[in-house]
Formats: C-alpha cells, structure tokens, sequence
C-alpha cells in the first residue's frame, strides 16, 4: 500500500491517531482548555461543530488529559436514547445493572453518583455523543438529573456533543428551560487554509517519512474540497496518496489533487 512507498510507519489519515499525535488548532485547544474546566466545576456544557470537524476526535483527547485517579468519564453514543437507557447506559457502565423503570434507575444512579464524589473523592463527567439526534424527553430529563438537589454542586459534569443543528434546536422557545441550565457553549469551527496546511503536515509527521509530500498548491485544492472538515481532508489526502503511490509519484501537485477529486470523491 501507500504507506511502503512513502516509507511511512503509520497510517496518516484516519481517526485512531493516538492523542497525543492530533493536530491542536488553537481553536480545539481552547476548547479543551473550557471543558477542563466543566469537569473540574461539575457544569453542564454543550459542544457544537459542522459535520467531520473532529467532535468525537476532539471528545477522545479530552478524556485522555483527565487523570482517571481523580474523575471517572462515561460516554454514550446513541442516536435513539431514551431517558431510561440513557440512565441505565450510564450505570452499567459504572458496573451496575440499572433498574427497569426510568423513576429507580435515577435514584440508583444518583446514590452511585454520591458514593464515587463523597467515598472515591472523584468527580463524574458523562459525554453525550450525538446529542442533536437526542428527542425533547431525553433532554429534558437530562436538566432534571442535573437538578435533583438543592445544593450548588451538580452531581456529575454533563457535556452534550452534536452537530451546530443542536444548537439551533435549543434556542427554540420550548428548550428554553434546558437552555438556560447550560453553562458553556462550545463551538468547534472548521479550519482555514493554513490549519489544513499545518493538519496534513502534522499527520505526515505521525505517519514517519516524508512532511513534504504535498505542494502548497495541492494544499490549496484540498482544502477547497474540504472547505476545513478534517474528514473531508482526511479522504481527500489519503485517495491522493494512494493515485501518487500507483504512479511511483514522491510529490502530489495541484493537478493531481484535482484528478482524485474529479475521479474518484463525490
């Protein structure tokens, strides 16, 4: 494949880049700087991007920069969930088989939330995947677990992560009481001309070999196909990287570029 030829020893484009070798646009590292701060003050933050700007990438790095001594993280992805598996999603995977109806796996999981802050001495952050496909009740029950004492401290950080259509479906009037019990928004734009340029170059770098495999022109032509979406750049690189590979090319130009994208991409 690809990689032998260019003598890499990763592949470059593809989300299972470890952590630690992700491109930082300094947007996504204020970003993380932000929900650093939920989960250290236990809020409610809700985290919006276009699609393929790198929302679950970015949900990965900010669960590997929380020591898991001190905060147990729980994600959930699904685009169907409802207030009753949202609560039992959560306790199973704190170990426990939730109760059947929604009322009980609510007080279990607040009791579980009470022993791991007060026994454990460790704070709770749950990340909702996919949250603009969630429907009105989810949410809904969502604020509730987030108001269910009356002291100042939430029992868990909650961040919902979707699509931007999340957040234009909680400025409508009736998401009014959810939205308000947000304290940060967060929003992950898509990168301009020179974050692609620094993107592909930083990928390159994970991948071992060359940095310098695409011009500055073949730079400018993926990122007009990709308009800033790392998925898109992603596709594009890697479709590109395999047409030079099968024509013994070292360097990707424009012209080349231009042929992947009017041969083989959508």
């Amino acid at each position: 494949m690809y990689e032998n030829f260019f003598g890499m020893s990763h592949t470059p484009f593809t989300n299972g880049i470890p952590v630690d070798s992700l491109y930082m646009s300094s947007m996504l590292d204020e970003t993380l700087g932000r929900l650093e701060f939920v989960a250290d003050r236990q809020l409610f933050a809700v985290v919006t991007a276009d699609v393929g700007c790198g929302k679950t990438t970015s949900v990965r790095k900010f669960k590997s920069m929380l020591p898991e001594d001190d905060y147990a993280v729980l994600y959930i992805s699904d685009s169907k969930l409802t207030p009753r598996w949202f609560y039992n999603g959560l306790l199973e995977q704190l170990g426990l088989e939730g109760q059947f109806y929604r009322g009980d796996a609510r007080k279990q999981l607040h009791q579980q939330l009470e022993i791991i802050r007060g026994v454990h001495r460790r704070k709770v952050v749950a990340i909702v995947d996919e949250a603009h496909l969630l429907a009105k009740e989810t949410l809904e029950e969502i604020r509730f677990l987030l108001n269910y004492r009356m002291d100042s401290m939430n029992p868990m950080a909650l961040i919902l992560v979707g699509q931007n259509e999340l957040w234009d479906k909680l400025k409508l009037q009736s998401y009014s009481a959810i939205r308000q019990r947000i304290d940060m928004k967060c929003e992950l734009p898509q990168h301009d001309r020179a974050q692609v340029g620094e993107y592909i170059t930083a990928h390159l770098a994970y991948a071992g070999g060359s940095t310098d495999i695409f011009t500055d022109k073949a730079m400018d032509e993926v990122y007009r196909y990709s308009a800033g979406s790392s998925r898109a750049t992603n596709k594009v690189c890697t479709h590109s990287l395999m047409f030079a590979s099968q024509r013994a090319k070292k360097l990707i130009d424009d012209h080349m570029v231009r042929t992947v994208i009017e041969g083989e991409l959508p």
